[in-house]
């Protein structure tokens, strides 16, 4: 059966067609500059990359059908009808608390995801947008939510809850949901096929490390806490992210910067992390050049990202009483193997032990610590889609919903 994954951004749309039968991507593609001059729509399939500009796809709902159009593409499509396409699975940011697990998209999940756009104003609408096309293209095919919220859904009071009244959490909802869910959830899964070992008996620290980045602890094949917060903005520095800061810090910018709270907000999200702390890039491809010309402000931005890392995995280890592993992924945890080596060092007081010869490599999915390394680490090639795309079928087969057509 085909899946159609869905992955709507603020002014982008990601999609990739799978087939479940053999989990290998038929084919992928992104919208680019949507509702900006210059709008394109990038698309690789059958081995080959069709690049179209198109300056028409003026909202998500054109872009829907621009994608639908080149999927069914007698020239580059790879597939012959809409019938063939058995579930679409949307990758939702926010699902607040109401979601521990993907849903079947009816009208209560959608007007969920709706009510949940304060808590992701960027994302979410534009979801909500990208499912009303979609069902108005393919109006009897089954619609899968997976939230990137709902694997930190396991988290304790104690993890979740921040020292505030406790009417701000029952009141406002505010506590922790942590995000990249989706993605910590398949390293777990990779790094117990890779040990060959139980999920149900592992403590696995899981390091999604790219340009927004979180780390998490999961014990026995739950999260029991993670380092992004009520919004992705909390935890360590990432690429312009700042992180964790004191919330003194917001009002003392707003006095001496003249900012109001939407300027400071932005300055947090956008003018930070790595890119702030270096002033030249928030690529560590970039800040590793700049290292080797003799750049000391990129080299404190790389030792900060990868010191606050290792707090985190330090804290984590504590949570947990124990860690079995350290999993790398994202980005740059699958290819930063400086960062990879900075972050674990100095752990040998855990028992980690690094190989620098399997270390010193680039997007290998592999376990690059010692054969008697006490704790193992491992990098895994993280696949958000492939694991959307196995919670849709998941779903659908639990509720019996698959396009008739295309089983």
């Amino acid at each position: 059966m085909n899946i159609f994954v869905v992955n709507a951004g603020s002014s982008s749309l990601k999609y990739q067609m799978i087939d479940m039968e053999l989990e290998i991507v038929l084919a992928s593609g992104i919208v680019e500059r949507i509702g900006i001059e210059g709008t394109t729509l990038k698309h690789h399939a059958n081995g080959e990359d069709k690049v179209i500009e198109n300056a028409s796809i003026a909202d998500h709902n054109e872009a829907v059908e621009a994608v639908v159009e080149t999927l069914l593409s007698s020239e580059y499509g790879v597939i012959e009808s809409i019938e063939q396409i058995g579930a679409i699975g949307f990758r939702i940011a926010h699902g607040g608390e109401r979601f521990s697990d993907a849903s079947l998209i009816d009208d209560l999940t959608l007007q969920a995801i709706r009510e949940n756009g304060e808590l992701a104003p960027l994302h979410n609408p534009v979801s909500v947008v990208v499912i009303e096309a979609c069902k108005r293209i393919m109006t009897d095919t089954p619609m899968v939510a997976v939230f990137d919220t709902a694997f930190h859904q396991t988290l304790p009071s104690k993890a979740f809850l921040y020292g505030l009244s406790y009417d701000a959490y029952t009141d406002l909802k505010i506590r922790r949901y942590g995000f990249h869910g989706t993605s910590h959830k398949y390293m777990v899964m990779q790094a117990a096929k890779m040990l060959g070992r139980d999920i149900g008996e592992l403590k696995l620290i899981t390091c999604h490390l790219g340009n927004g980045s979180s780390v998490s602890a999961v014990k026995n094949g739950v999260s029991i806490d993670t380092s992004m917060g009520f919004t992705p903005l909390e935890g360590f520095v990432m690429g312009t992210r700042c992180g964790d800061i004191d919330p003194a810090i917001v009002q003392y910018l707003m006095k001496k910067k003249d900012m109001d709270i939407e300027g400071v907000i932005d300055y947090l999200n956008t003018g930070c992390g790595v890119l702030g702390l270096s002033g030249k890039s928030s690529d560590f491809r970039d800040l590793w050049k700049h290292v080797e010309l003799g750049d000391e402000r990129s080299m404190i931005a790389i030792e900060v990202f990868c010191y606050r890392v290792k707090k985190y995995i330090g804290s984590y280890v504590a949570a947990m009483n124990g860690v079995d592993a350290i999993v790398f992924a994202g980005g740059i945890g699958e290819n930063d193997f400086g960062v990879r080596g900075l972050i674990t060092e100095e752990l040998e007081f855990l028992g980690v032990d690094i190989d620098r010869e399997q270390n010193n490599s680039r997007g290998v999915q592999k376990i690059i610590s010692t054969p008697d390394s006490k704790v193992a680490v491992m990098v895994v090639l993280t696949d958000e889609e492939l694991m959307i795309a196995r919670d849709t079928l998941d779903i659908c087969s639990r509720v019996g919903e698959v396009h008739r057509d295309a089983v």
